[in-house]
């Protein structure tokens, strides 16, 4: 006898569309994953950049015009804002995510999340000294 053959119905439980929004874990889950869109803007964002900068410098220098723009500053803005939102939340979940053990005790998540943000610094200064 196959599933077609079947009187019965199967079970399907209804999931309506703000089910994230009645579960403070779920909310924050979903805002987080969220913010990868404007990560990936971004990156289509630069990549159309290299592309200008291959075609030449007039090509190059009208994308720089066009990221002067307030549409442009407001998007930018915004994806900072998204990309730290992302990069806060990542750092604090990565001690559940990546268990250290000295010997039979588990490392606290303090130390693990403080390194982050300690890698997270020392990176950007040594960014912003290459580009200055």
């Amino acid at each position: 006898m196959n599933n077609t053959d079947s009187k019965r119905k199967p079970y399907v439980r209804e999931m309506k569309k703000d089910w994230w929004l009645k579960n403070a874990f779920y909310t924050g889950y979903m805002i987080r994953e969220g913010t990868s869109i404007f990560v990936s803007i971004y990156a289509v964002v630069l990549m159309w950049g290299l592309m200008r900068l291959v075609q030449g410098q007039e090509a190059f220098n009208g994308w720089l015009e066009s990221l002067q723009s307030p549409i442009a500053i407001l998007f930018h803005v915004v994806a900072l804002a998204a990309c730290l939102f992302h990069a806060k939340t990542w750092f604090a979940l990565a001690p559940k995510a990546m268990r250290i053990f000295r010997g039979e005790d588990l490392v606290p998540e303090k130390p693990i999340v403080l390194a982050q943000y300690v890698a997270l610094a020392v990176v950007s200064l040594l960014v912003l000294i290459i580009v200055a």
